[in-house]
């Protein structure tokens, strides 16, 4: 009955959207709305357990914002080709989640900068980041524990701080630092470097780093290359992980799926694109490779609920504004909405 109840609310903010452009919806715990005109100005006003409605459009963060309370912030759809007649929700900058933000989330956005969780001194816990393209996510304790990244794009390296997390169903660049988590049905596509001082005369390039955590039924596309030339690389870097039934171009852990080494990557999937972190890129399985589709990936177990990527947030599909008020000063507005 509460999202029932809060689902109408999002409509009706939505439809207000019509006459005042890129206004923002903060919605309370108890269902009280309150509009404001910056993003900036809803994250210091909403109360601590508040949802914050991004309609389609661009949405500048300041730098010096700082996210300490608990809030969910979502947007219509990262991607630009919804039937959402203002496109995409875009935040421009970066996002830092600090001390009081545990159980916070974010859903439905394009984020031109990173996501920041958690500081050197205090940990972020329960933290959700879904149906998002971010340029990366950084979390900065190790104790920021129950961190969920589903669905999303991750267009740079990720580091988790030797966190535990669980990461699924993902398109991202690297990912390097997770401890006792879970990495499972995603596509990785490069590698993070890191240098190791004294210990090491080249860089180590990891596509996955982790310690006592479970990795399986991923596509890796960089394979181990431990060479002397320019650096060492790895698929999966660290200790007393559970590696089972990846795709890869070497043998990695146990009942992996080889790709001949050195195989054109763009002949096992549809819509490669040059291995772009994009939604342009499906990453859907030619015919040949057909029978891995469900086992290995963005679409097996769970899947990739809608390729759009859409929120769960009503979205307005067509929308008329009188261009002046009728006899009576009535402006009229037509808006047709559509929810999930």
């Amino acid at each position: 009955m509460i999202m029932k109840r809060k689902l109408l609310i999002a409509v009706a903010f939505l439809a207000t959207m019509t006459a005042a452009a890129q206004n923002i919806a903060a919605v309370s715990p108890s269902n009280a709305t309150t509009i404001y005109q910056t993003l900036d100005e809803a994250i210091a006003g909403a109360e601590s357990g508040s949802t914050i409605y991004l309609p389609g459009g661009g949405f500048q963060i300041s730098d010096e914002t700082k996210i300490n309370k608990r809030l969910t912030i979502m947007g219509v759809s990262h991607r630009g080709d919804t039937d959402n007649v203002d496109g995409a929700t875009i935040i421009s900058g970066n996002l830092h989640f600090e001390e009081g933000s545990s159980g916070s989330a974010i859903l439905g956005i394009y984020v031109s900068g990173n996501i920041n969780v958690g500081t050197a001194n205090t940990p972020v816990t329960n933290f959700t980041v879904r149906y998002c393209n971010v340029n990366s996510i950084q979390v900065k304790n190790s104790q920021s524990s129950g961190m969920v990244v589903n669905q999303s794009y991750l267009r740079s390296g990720s580091s988790f701080g030797d966190s535990n997390a669980k990461i699924t169903n993902n398109i991202l660049h690297s990912l390097v630092g997770i401890n006792n988590g879970e990495i499972y049905y995603n596509i990785i596509l490069n590698e993070s470097t890191t240098y190791w001082g004294n210990a090491y005369s080249k860089p180590r390039h990891t596509a996955i780093g982790a310690n006592l955590s479970r990795i399986r039924n991923n596509v890796i596309i960089e394979y181990d290359r431990n060479t002397n030339n320019g650096g060492y690389y790895y698929a999966i870097e660290g200790s007393n992980n559970q590696i089972t039934s990846n795709m890869n171009m070497g043998s990695i852990g146990e009942d992996c799926i080889i790709i001949p080494a050195g195989s054109d990557w763009n002949n096992v999937f549809e819509h490669w694109n040059n291995g772009a972190i994009s939604h342009i890129s499906k990453f859907h399985f030619k015919d040949e490779y057909k029978q891995y589709e469900r086992q290995v990936g963005i679409y097996a177990g769970n899947g990739f609920s809608d390729e759009k990527s859409l929120a769960p947030i009503p979205r307005i599909i067509s929308k008329k504004v009188a261009e002046s008020t009728d006899e009576s000063g009535k402006l009229q507005i037509i808006v047709k909405v559509k929810a999930q």
